[in-house]
This record gives structure tokens, sequence and C-alpha cells, in this order.
């Protein structure tokens, strides 16, 4: 498989990649552009801008852009995060044209009728009150708040009711105009594709992209405070996230930290799936993990557990960050190692997940990383670089706690504080 990579005139990068044997291809224009580059009073705009980019254009209905690919049997869909935004399709080879049509028709031309803007402003507020009424969702969105406190990265993706409501046609074009430019932009194609046919498709379609934003994008360097929320809810479970500050794409310990969630929690050999969930049976999920964005990261711990618990279950969550910022064993580093790769390899036999990886890699390093360079950067990653991460992302920083539901019995933010205090880890470790 060969990954080919064209840069038009109009600063517009497409990049492809030949998958043999396969009679499919799913493509997608990935935007570098989220909820992070929304103003004050856009709180959400990104997200309806994905919906409403299927609600007609000046040559196709909603209902038209909809029979259409799924006319040849294909699927169409788009999704929005905090830093990019994408629109992607999967279809049989001989249809590339026509999603290539429509990608290009709903970027480049959407209508942005305000009776369907109306409706679908409707759809939005019950796809928020659904988030609202999921408690996993919650947790993490309050964390995000607390963590990046009065930040764009820290508002839900969503948006509010009240500002979904206040949008209007112009203030989506705005947007539009300002983030949706060619050098913000990828078109990516894998599967049973052809570089050099997509190249000339992708050039006819999308000509009319504008080449610089209207107005300056906007810059909102990322703040990690940290801090404390709790909502009591009458729920079964208790979701409880305790996070810390993680580490940008581009930072050094970005993929020590890729690593050590892995061995603290990130499957069922893991150190806290062992110890909270099979040795001492304190809940059914647990799990770390660790997200990167341009400027900073998040590596957290989440766990849902009944509210009696929750007194016992904290402090071995603690103790273990502890235990590894104090030791790891090579096996370990070595298991989290074959499980990335391995994740890494079984994800580029699907089209979909390749094309999203081939953008991702686009947008932040400016060209498609080898596996066996994404390997390499994995093999020099030591005991000492571990332990050493551990103890300055889990005893240096501040936390940020968020915990939804029987939330009664868990430790206030002070005994939390204290146990996580480097004099506490000094005092521990001298005890054994």
């Amino acid at each position: 498989m060969k990954v080919e990579c064209t840069r038009l005139q109009s600063g517009l990068t497409v990049v492809t990649e030949n998958m043999p044997h396969l009679e499919s291809v799913a493509l997608g224009v990935w935007i570098k552009s989220g909820s992070r580059d929304e103003t004050t009073d856009e709180h959400g705009i990104a997200h309806l801008l994905e919906h409403m980019a299927f609600k007609g254009t000046a040559r196709r209905t909603a209902r038209e852009i909809a029979e259409q690919i799924e006319n040849v049997g294909g699927e169409v869909n788009a999704a929005t995060s905090t830093e990019t935004t994408s629109y992607y399709a999967r279809i049989l080879q001989d249809d590339v044209p026509l999603a290539v049509d429509i990608l290009a028709d709903i970027l480049t031309e959407s209508s942005f009728d305000e009776d369907e803007l109306q409706r679908e402003k409707q759809v939005i507020l019950q796809e928020i009150g659904a988030a609202n009424d999921t408690p996993d969702d919650v947790v993490f969105d309050k964390f995000a708040e607390t963590a990046f406190a009065d930040q764009t990265i820290g508002r839900p993706i969503l948006g509010t009711p009240d500002t979904v409501l206040s949008f209007t046609p112009e203030q989506i074009r705005a947007y539009l105009d300002r983030n949706y430019t060619t050098d913000r932009m990828f078109v990516v194609g894998a599967g049973a594709i052809d570089h050099d046919s997509f190249v000339r498709q992708v050039e006819d379609r999308f000509s009319s992209l504008p080449q610089k934003p209207a107005a300056s994008p906007v810059a909102d360097v990322a703040r990690y405070t940290g801090g404390d929320v709790r909502e009591a809810r009458d729920l079964m479970d208790a979701q409880v996230l305790l996070g810390f500050e993680g580490k940008a794409y581009h930072a050094r310990d970005f993929y020590c930290s890729q690593i050590l969630a892995n061995i603290l929690g990130g499957g069922m050999s893991s150190r806290l799936f062992q110890e909270v969930r099979e040795h001492r049976g304190l809940c059914y999920s647990v799990y770390a993990f660790h997200w990167g964005f341009s400027d900073t990261g998040i590596f957290g711990v989440h766990a849902a557990t009944g509210g009696e618990n929750l007194p016992e279950l904290m402090p071995v969550i603690i103790d273990e960050l502890r235990k590894s910022s104090m030791n790891i064993e090579q096996q370990e580093i070595d298991r989290a190692r074959a499980q990335i790769r391995a994740q890494l390899l079984m994800g580029q036999e699907s089209p979909a997940a390749r094309a999203g990886q081939m953008a991702r890699q686009m947008m932040l390093y400016g060209r498609s990383i080898p596996n066996e360079e994404l390997m390499e950067r994995l093999s020099g990653i030591t005991v000492e670089r571990l332990t050493d991460l551990a103890g300055r992302l889990f005893f240096d920083t501040v936390p940020t706690l968020s915990a939804i539901g029987p939330v009664e019995k868990l430790a206030p933010m002070d005994d939390i504080l204290g146990a996580l205090s480097n004099k506490a880890v000094r005092a521990r470790a001298a005890n054994g």
C-alpha cells in the first residue's frame, strides 16, 4: 500500500492510499477546525454547521442528498470534535465521483435555509437533552469545563439550548468563511481508489473554496486550571473521573503518556482493572486514557461504581498512580507496545479507519507517518521515562475531579490533594 499526496494550487491537500483487493472506498473532507474555533457567541455553531450542511444546497434538497448516496448503496455522515470537523462517505469504487460531488456540494453550496435551520435546532436540542440524560457523558463534559475553566476547549461541543436557538444563517456563513478554507482542509481517500483520477475530481469540484479566511481564526491558547465538580443525582452508579493535564500531540512525552495510560488502565491485564475490579470487586468499569490536543492534553482515570464503594475506590486508584511513579516492569511496557501496534495494524484493515488516520496525521504533522516510524517512537520508552512521567503527571500538578450520581461518600478534595502531594508520595515510599 502506498500513500500519495498532492497539494493543489489552491492550497487544498489531497491524500490517498490504494488498498488492493478492496471494492470500496472511504473518502472525506477533514477540516482543521472544531468547537475550539468558535467565538464566545458561537458556542455550538461548529456542530450546527455540520448538521446544516446536509439540509440542502443550491443543487440538491436534503432528501436528494440522502437518496442519491443511498441509491448506490453508499453512506455519508459527519462529525465534530474539539479541534476538527469531518464529512465522509463510504461507497463502491465506481461511485467515487458521486461522493466527491455530494461532499463538494454540501461544503461549497449549502443554502442554510431558515425553515430547515429552525427544524434542525429542535433536533440538536433533543441531542443536548439526551446527552444530559447520559451520566457517563455528563461527567466528561463537566470534567472539561472544570479542567479548562472559561475556555472554548472546555465547553461542550453541542452548545447550550440558548446559544443553539440564537444562531442565524448569517452567523453560520461567517463561521464557515472564517474556518473552511483550503489551507485548513484535507481531502482523503482510502481503498479501491486511483490517486490521479481522485485529484482531478477534487480539483474540479472544490475549486470554489476560499483560500484565505474572511476573518482571522479564533486564537485560544489552552490554560489548564483543574478543580472539583460534583453533582448529586439519584442514580444506580456514581461516575467518577480523576484527571490531570496531559501532553500535547507534539510534546516529547506524548507517546510515553499513551503507554502509561495503557499500563494503568488499557485492558483486562492493566493495573487498575486487575486491582480495582478483579482483586477487590469495587466496580464494573475502570480504565485510564490519554487524549492529546494541539497545545495540551488530558490524562484521566474513569470508574463507575456504587456510592457505597467510593470511600475505598478513590484511595486504591491513587495508590496505583503512586505505584506507577515508583516502579514499572519492562514486560508491562512490552505488552502495552504490542497492544498499540496491534490496534494500529488492525485499524489499517478498514479503509474508513485508515482514511481518518491519514487525515489526522496530515493535520498534525503535515505528512503521513509510516508504521515503522510510529513504532520507533514507542521503542525509545524506558522504565525510567515512565516512572518520571508518572511522578510529574500525577504529583506535580493540580488534579481535576468530576463526579455525578450518589457521590455523598466521595472524599473531600482536600483529602485527595493531600494523597496526591509529593510529601505523601515520599512518605509512602519510605514506608515501603
